[in-house]
């Protein structure tokens, strides 16, 4: 299974960026997928998820209302469409793949992970 995130980058204060999970080795359709993301010096954080049809997703009050995240299950990958970016979003953002029943936001329950890529929002 791998996990390959990408589109991070630098952006400043304000701005918009879009990152993306391409996914192979699994079921994609199958999976309950997860946006988490890593500050440096914090402690990795859940930002979003949604359920294997994309009918269903939620988000870390930090994010609702500026971030969605979306899939396209024809095209195994998942998205995580960011606006509105403040320098706290500055963070290494992975991407994950559950297969439990219930869609959730706790690391423990995802079973595969990404190797991450870097967003970094300049004030």
């Amino acid at each position: 299974v791998q996990l390959q995130a990408s589109g991070g980058g630098l952006v400043q204060a304000g701005g918009s960026l879009r990152v993306f999970c391409a996914a192979s080795g699994l079921t994609f359709s199958r999976y309950h997928m997860g946006w988490f993301r890593q500050a440096p010096g914090k402690e990795r954080e859940f930002v979003a998820a949604i359920n294997w049809s994309g009918g269903s997703s939620y988000y870390a009050d930090s994010v609702k209302g500026r971030f969605t995240i979306s899939r396209d299950n024809a095209k195994n990958t998942v998205y995580l469409q960011m606006n509105s970016l403040k320098p706290e979003d500055t963070a290494v953002y992975y991407c994950a793949a559950d297969r439990s029943t219930s869609l959730t936001r706790y690391a423990r329950s995802y079973d595969y992970w990404g190797q991450g890529t870097l967003v970094t929002v300049s004030s």
